[in-house]
């Protein structure tokens, strides 16, 4: 990595240059981003994963621009154009736009109507004109042209070829570039309108059939929701600023005169910009565009399956789970603590009266027959109603928990290869229980088995960059997984995969290697594990935990390279390692500078001893059941004012998605959040937040439910205004608010969820 891309991303992440050496040292030397965090800090001058995968990532951008220019200089030479000022020029670009301006002129193309001209030998003439002699005459200058060997029928021709010659020419200026993209930056305004004979199936699409918005201020939501439109071929689209003003600018940096031939000049400048820098000025902003509302969007993404995967355990407790149905019943099955199945069955609460009475019985036989201390009901299709059902069997034990499980994605996992292996010879409606119950236990474990973007907690995911996705949640997963850390014995090969240094390979020996030898004892054995060298070992020890281990360190996340330590701390003392643990005293009297050495720093040490307060802490908070309002039917029986609780499900840029234990999920809109400016729903809420919210509409016909964080609807207690609750239907529609309130009132979106987050999913 060159001295200058150091420098570069030094400025812009306003790090050292030590601490960007040392990240880049340790990347390129195979550490994982979880691991340089958590067991270099020394190294990186205490770099958090945030900073560290910004490095990471920023190096990635700098290496693609270094290669695409080597790929430049490589062909240039080939070709004999390389000089030494045209190098230094491609060298300083800077960025991957400037570079491919600088490089515009000289790039291989398709023959263009300027190469026509040039070969008709005209280009002599265009450069007459582009001078601007103010007594030149530009048909004379035709015929002379035409008189020195150019191949042209008139001087009408002529001037024709020469102005295709100067429209490329200004199209490839460097400086008319810049001065383009800039405008299109700040004043391109995305129009679209529907395709003619399209009006009746783009009816989602409403509210884009006549729109317009500045690019530089459109939210993601709403131009990704526009591209998709557009795709589908339901809309016309362009991003384009106000003509009269590029071509000022184009004015301004090539018509020198009000002279015949700057007449010429300007006659090939508006046919330049129309035909050619528009075009490619408007895929270039349209890709900025494109990529920045991708960012955000997956920023979105990435936060709200954080927190989902951060949920509170309720941790290792029998399990009864149960996926409800209403036709083919509810299938149910009793978990061990470690989530192993110990029986199944299905049962029919909703068939007739005599039904629910037999499902009442075997449910109370299930949780008697296998000492069950919670009960995890699916919240898809039937699943207030039966979680109503079994709050009501008689004889459950006190304080018995029933919670409703979000089940997205419990489909996608019993599909799966990873639960085709676990239970070969189940259904897959058993599998999807199994799932619901294992959530309940450990949504973490659980939730790695499936692919990110069945979870139900994204917006547009389909319309992002895919590769970019994929890498920020794997991220973002791989993050979850080495904070809480892994139990080596009892993980998952998915959920071991994504410790730090293992992978899909790795994970299946471990697994295999406890099958074959039994459970772990202590880490160092991981080193007999098949293709688990040193270096993979320094990477996940960390991060795999053995609950059984004789050695306490071997439950904690402190490194075995660290273990000498500790042990010096506990000689100083004269105390065992274990004392260390289990007597606070002893550790007060730890004095950390005194085990400072070259390789273990004053950071590690603090950590060390943090550790031991605690070894192995989980850093999820503890597990608080969900309440949700007692006596509520369906959406017709909710009332505008009404008080809710509920548990925020999915987060988007313009609102929360609440679930208040109805089949219907409701949306408190960006405006309804707090009773202040929210600019980010993130600022407010969060994925599994408990909230309270007020019924502000209802709509029961399209199954939409709009709510508020602010209080009661009406007389608004800060400033007195009556807040009328929107007007019905309108907040799940895709679109933007009227045309007299260009970003604010509600901004749905076509895979809006406002129908039921859990039937869509489903």
């Amino acid at each position: 990595m060159s001295d200058s891309f150091v420098q570069t991303v030094s400025l812009e992440l306003g790090l050292k240059t030590g601490q960007i050496e040392a990240t880049v040292a340790l990347l390129a030397d195979g550490g994982t981003v979880p691991f340089i965090a958590r067991y270099r800090k020394e190294a990186t001058g205490g770099l958090d994963e945030v900073q560290v995968l910004a490095v990471r990532d920023r190096l990635r951008e700098l290496a693609e621009l270094e290669s695409r220019l080597t790929a430049i200089l490589k062909s240039l030479d080939e070709r004999g154009l390389l000089t030494p000022d045209l190098e230094k020029r491609l060298r300083a670009a800077g960025t991957m736009a400037r570079l491919e301006d600088v490089y515009l002129p000289f790039r291989p193309k398709k023959r263009t109507r300027a190469m026509i001209a040039r070969e008709k030998g005209l280009e002599p003439l265009a450069l007459e004109l582009l001078a601007q002699a103010a007594q030149a005459d530009p048909q004379a200058l035709a015929l002379a042209a035409i008189g020195a060997g150019a191949t042209a029928a008139s001087a009408d021709e002529a001037l024709a070829g020469a102005r295709d010659i100067i429209a490329e020419t200004i199209s490839e200026d460097e400086g008319a570039r810049q001065a383009m993209r800039a405008l299109f930056a700040e004043e391109a305004v995305v129009a679209s309108s529907v395709r003619p004979g399209q009006e009746e199936k783009a009816q989602k699409y409403l509210d884009y059939f006549d729109f317009s918005e500045k690019l530089s201020s459109i939210p993601s939501h709403r131009f990704l929701a526009i591209r998709r439109a557009e795709a589908e071929g339901f809309l016309s689209v362009q991003a384009l600023p106000d003509q009269e003003k590029a071509l000022a600018i184009l004015r301004g940096l090539f018509v020198k005169n009000a002279s015949p031939s700057a007449a010429e000049v300007e006659r090939a400048l508006v046919d330049s910009y129309k035909r050619l820098i528009s075009l490619s000025m408007e895929t270039e902003a349209r890709q900025a565009a494109k990529k920045k509302a991708d960012l955000e969007a997956i920023g979105v993404f990435s936060r709200n399956l954080r927190e989902l995967l951060m949920a509170p355990p309720l941790g290792e407790k029998a399990i009864l789970a149960i996926d409800p149905g209403f036709r083919t019943g509810c299938k149910t099955v009793a978990l061990s603590p470690d989530g192993s199945l110990l029986e199944h069955a299905t049962v029919q609460p909703h068939a007739s009266e005599g039904e629910r009475r037999l499902a009442g019985r075997k449910i109370l036989e299930l949780v008697r027959g296998h000492g069950i201390e919670a009960i995890a009901v699916g919240n898809g299709t039937a699943g207030r109603e039966t979680y109503s059902f079994v709050r009501e069997i008689e004889g459950l034990p006190p304080g018995l928990t029933v919670e409703l499980v979000n089940e997205s994605g419990a489909s996608i996992y019993s599909a799966s290869e990873v639960a085709r292996e676990e239970f070969p010879d189940l259904d897959l409606t058993i599998r999807g229980a199994v799932s619901i119950g294992r959530r309940l236990m450990d949504p973490l474990a659980e939730l790695v088995k499936i692919d990110p973007k069945s979870i139900g907690v994204g917006q547009y995911q389909h319309d992002v960059d895919q590769s970019l996705l994929r890498d920020s949640l794997d991220d973002v997963v791989g993050s979850c997984v080495n904070k809480v850390g892994v139990e080596a014995n009892t993980a998952s090969e998915k959920l071991l995969s994504y410790v730090s240094g293992l992978g899909p390979s790795l994970a299946k020996n471990i697994v295999k290697y406890r099958r074959e030898k039994g459970p772990f004892r202590k880490r160092a054995e991981f080193l007999k594990v098949p293709r688990l060298g040193p270096k993979a070992f320094e990477q996940c020890a960390g991060f795999l935990r053995l609950a059984s281990a004789e050695n306490p360190l071997d439950r904690s996340a402190v490194h075995p390279e660290s273990y000498h330590v500790v042990e010096s701390m506990a000689s100083s003392l004269g105390v065992s390692v274990g004392d260390l643990i289990v007597r606070p005293e002893t550790r007060k009297a730890i004095r950390p500078a005194e085990f400072v050495t070259e390789t273990t720093g004053l950071p590690t040490i603090i950590d060390i001893i943090s550790e031991l307060e605690k070894p192995g802490r989980d850093p999820r908070q503890g597990f608080q059941p969900v309440v949700f309002s007692e006596g509520l039917g369906g959406l017709s029986s909710l009332t505008a004012g009404q008080r809710l609780s509920g548990v925020v499900v999915n987060v988007t840029a313009f609102g929360a998605f609440v679930d208040v234990g109805i089949h219907e999920t409701g949306l408190v809109h960006l405006s309804e959040l707090a009773n202040r400016f929210v600019s980010r729903a993130t600022e407010v809420v969060s994925v599994g937040q408990r909230v309270t919210v007020w019924v502000l509409s209802t709509d029961p016909q399209r199954g939409r439910l709009g709510l508020t964080m602010k209080g009661p609807p009406g007389k608004d207690r800060e400033n007195g205004r009556d807040r009328r609750p929107p007007r019905p239907g309108r907040e799940g529609q895709v679109g933007t608010a009227p045309k007299d309130r260009p970003g604010r009132g509600p901004e749905p979106s076509p895979d809006s969820p406002f129908a039921g987050l859990r039937k869509l999913l489903k």
